[in-house]
């Protein structure tokens, strides 16, 4: 059997913010070609999330563990170009349909760029594709699959934040509603953090979800790029939201996307902003915070720092937790002791807020 043809795909789009039906968008597009081209851009645009930051948000949401491959869907590399009104002269949202036409069509001669297919949710589709010479996938337009909008976001991020990826949504402050219950343990390096998970898990027939810092750490042979560190927080949170659907009553979470915030400035001096806003909204992602105590044998495996930095890591995540005003508990002792501690807590449901129906530990 003969191999397709390379095809080249295009999806363009304001994408302001990138929402899950945009998702569907790109990823169904991807799934039929060898190369997909994404055009964002918006006249006039928004001061607060104008293109190039909405692009970046997209390479960062398909971006792998290699950051050198680029944002790619499987095996479809992604180009993604940001435009704006000042170097690209983008016409008014308001131009009609043969000004925006035109615009992409000499847009794309200008970089040299081909493309095949055209894919789109929206009624201009068909006439956009028929005008670049090129066939045209229809994909959700009815949105049946994802009933949402850029429009309906920006006037109510809150209401419709079950729609947004945790990166994006974090951006607008909002927190994807959770199918179940999270808690979360930080702490120090060796502070039992991963031991007390599995246990809880165990005990509450559940899973737990690792951190993913330490398995992306591991498997660069601790050679972290700054980059990484957003990457760190949004892989996590992704397999927080899998780990949900196979999880029973509660979800036990190791370290969050505040605490690789503070790893960012450790290592690098500075923080992406996108990671910072995920770091602001733990507050409002996990239903309890639960503190480990660096009291437990310290254990070097090879890719820890030196034992005396656990005190001053415990002392700035206590520190954040202030800044954000998250209530926290502290567990300390045993590993059998941490484990009552966390029932007495949780299974009572005594915090704000509190659980309905309160988690039962065995």
């Amino acid at each position: 059997m003969t191999p397709p043809s390379p095809r080249t795909g295009l999806v363009v789009g304001k994408f302001w913010p990138p929402h899950r039906g945009h998702q569907l968008l790109i990823e169904t597009a991807a799934a039929q070609v060898t190369e997909l081209l994404v055009l964002v851009y918006s006249n006039p645009d928004s001061e607060t999330m104008p293109a190039p930051v909405r692009a970046q948000w997209l390479r960062e949401l398909y971006r792998g563990d290699e950051l050198p491959d680029g944002p790619r869907i499987g095996s479809t590399p992604l180009r993604i170009f940001s435009l704006t009104a000042e170097a690209d002269e983008v016409p008014p949202d308001a131009a009609d349909d043969d000004t925006q036409r035109g615009f992409v069509r000499q847009w794309l001669a200008r970089q040299g760029l081909a493309v095949d297919v055209v894919f789109s949710s929206e009624a201009y589709g068909p006439g956009f594709a028929a005008h670049l010479g090129v066939a045209h996938v229809s994909v959700d337009a009815a949105r049946g699959q994802v009933p949402v909008s850029g429009t309906l976001v920006r006037a109510n991020p809150a209401a419709y934040a079950r729609y947004l990826h945790p990166l994006v949504a974090a951006q607008l402050g909002v927190v994807p509603p959770a199918e179940v219950p999270r808690v979360v343990f930080l702490g120090a390096e060796s502070s039992g953090k991963s031991t007390l998970c599995a246990a809880l898990a165990e005990a509450c027939g559940t899973v737990w979800v690792p951190e993913y810092g330490r398995t992306l750490h591991e498997q660069k042979n601790g050679n972290l790029d700054f980059e990484d560190l957003l990457y760190i927080a949004r892989r996590h949170a992704e397999l927080e939201d899998e780990a949900a659907a196979q999880s029973h009553g509660v979800l036990f979470c190791d370290t969050n996307a505040a605490t690789t915030a503070l790893y960012s400035y450790y290592y690098f001096h500075r923080c992406d902003p996108a990671l910072r806003a995920m770091a602001a909204v733990c507050g409002q992602r996990y239903a309890h915070t639960f503190v480990c105590a660096p009291t437990v044998p310290f254990e070097q495996d090879g890719w820890r720092g030196p034992e005396a930095l656990r005190s001053f890591q415990h002392g700035m995540i206590l520190m954040q937790l202030d800044h954000f005003n998250i209530p926290y508990t502290l567990v300390e002792g045993t590993v059998a002791e941490r484990v009552a501690q966390v029932q007495n807590v949780v299974g009572a449901g005594a915090y704000p807020g509190g659980l309905h129906p309160p988690i039962q530990l065995l």
